[in-house]
């Protein structure tokens, strides 16, 4: 078979695992051709493609990143997408196609299975935030990042006797906040699944500096929000393209918190750091499973199904259960990070 592969959406460490997986396992077990579209479905829509062989993966499994690159761009949202996604695939004999990404791109895959294409998925976001699946490639590494920052600023926070805010990712989800924060020992996580209340934060902090300690360390996720009839007014900042601007949340807390306690505070802002640099073990081992069952999905003749991992094993679950649904942080992790503070 001539298989296709893709990675859209925003990059994450482990992506070139799941892509090594992929070649190897249909190139050196099963005989197919493995055919890499660049820069996601742009590179579909556009006909640019790359073939995957052996020697295209050597060395890949440490690199952070995608070596096909990606593009934040969904085919059934443009004028024309989609059947220039099946001219190309007709024009290349793609028989089935492989699509890592998150929740953007798996709902344009579930769009693109609807016309009649072949397609296994891959759930990868440092987010999380993919449904159906316990853990997507990215998270863990990002984690460790976000946990490391946290660990970091801890030192400088007591030093100077300060509030210090950490930012990081999470536009619906606080997955990367939430664990972050409880395993850096942060005071105060704010997610969008519990909006806050800022008057409850302020008196939290000024007791705990008051009770037995001189500095505090607030967690947050980009989308975090106060909640409705709160004494904090504030909306959400969005681009352009609708991703969420950096270091907004992060400065309006700041700005906040000074002017109700007067503490001295800082803001983190950890940005794309927790998207680069190299994937954590964990990372590489389940881009590589996720990428095995994926071309072993499609020799079987199965389609339209994601990659998921439940528990401890990798199963198959229909991607139309998945596309347009959001992963939430449960209530049950968010009591934990209240517990800790």
């Amino acid at each position: 078979m001539r298989v296709g592969l893709l990675t859209g959406g925003g990059d994450v460490p482990g992506l070139n695992a799941a892509i090594r997986a992929v070649v190897k396992r249909g190139e050196g077990e099963h005989g197919h051709s493995i055919v890499g579209f660049r820069n996601g479905w742009r590179g579909v829509v556009d006909g640019d493609v790359q073939p995957l062989t052996r020697s295209h993966i050597r060395n890949v499994l440490s690199v952070g990143g995608t070596l096909l690159g990606t593009a934040r761009y969904h085919p059934h949202s443009s004028d024309g997408g989609l059947d220039a996604v099946m001219a190309t695939l007709e024009a290349e004999r793609i028989e089935a196609l492989i699509c890592i990404g998150g929740d953007g791109t798996l709902h344009a895959a579930s769009k693109v299975a609807e016309a009649g294409v072949k397609i296994v998925a891959i759930p990868k976001t440092i987010d999380n935030d993919v449904w159906g699946t316990d853990r997507s490639i990215g998270f863990d590494s990002a984690v460790h990042i976000a946990t490391e920052a946290v660990d970091r600023i801890h030192t400088t926070a007591e030093s100077h006797n300060r509030v210090m805010i950490v930012e990081v990712m999470g536009r619906t989800a606080g997955w990367i906040a939430v664990t972050a924060g409880i395993a850096g020992g942060a005071e105060l996580v704010l997610a969008p699944e519990d909006p806050f209340d800022i008057e409850k934060v302020v008196r939290f902090l000024k007791h705990r500096h008051r009770a037995h300690a001189n500095f505090s360390i607030v967690v947050v996720a980009e989308g975090a929000v106060p909640a409705e009839g709160t004494a904090m007014h504030y909306e959400t900042q969005v681009g352009k393209f609708g991703e969420i601007v950096a270091g907004a949340i992060g400065e309006r807390l700041k700005a906040e918190i000074e002017a109700r306690t007067g503490f001295d505070t800082r803001v983190t802002v950890l940005g794309h750091t927790q998207r680069g640099g190299v994937p954590t073990p964990t990372d590489r081992i389940l881009g590589s499973r996720f990428g095995v069952a994926a071309i072993d999905a499609i020799t079987r003749g199965e389609s339209n199904v994601m990659t998921a991992l439940r528990g401890e094993e990798v199963v198959l679950v229909p991607l139309s259960e998945v596309a347009g649904k959001v992963k939430h942080v449960p209530a049950s992790l968010l009591d934990v990070a209240r517990a800790l503070a």
